[in-house]
């Protein structure tokens, strides 16, 4: 059975806006930093990528800047916008290399396990 959505709410508590459609983004491929329990990583914060995140994320294993064709994976490049797993956001923020996050965009489950707060210290 297909996945199905979670309710698309934004960490703000309105409606999630979408994230990026170029390159075309989220757990569900439809631009949206949509959710449910089948995305492990939760796939829910909408940021925008620069040098040292992308640098920070090929560090520690998670490569987002090398284009996979198999995946249909255009790579990132600093300035593109994607749903990115919440555990590495966190990550990134301990280690100093956060990017900008726009909050409208931010799954509402990202606060499970990202707080708030820390969200807003890198709003759009």
């Amino acid at each position: 059975m297909k996945p199905v959505p979670d309710r698309p709410l934004n960490v703000l508590g309105g409606t999630l806006l979408a994230c990026s459609d170029d390159p075309i983004t989220g757990f569900f491929r439809d631009g949206h930093c949509n959710t449910c329990d089948a995305d492990i990583g939760r796939h829910t914060i909408c940021a925008v990528m620069t040098a040292e995140f992308l640098a920070f994320q090929k560090y520690v294993g998670n490569d987002l800047s090398t284009p996979r064709p198999e995946w249909d994976f255009p790579g990132l490049k600093p300035g593109d916008q994607w749903c990115v797993v919440a555990a590495r956001f966190l990550q990134a923020h301990d280690e100093g290399c956060a990017p900008r996050v726009r909050l409208e965009a931010t799954h509402i489950r990202a606060l499970e396990v990202v707080p708030l707060d820390v969200l807003q210290q890198y709003a759009l």
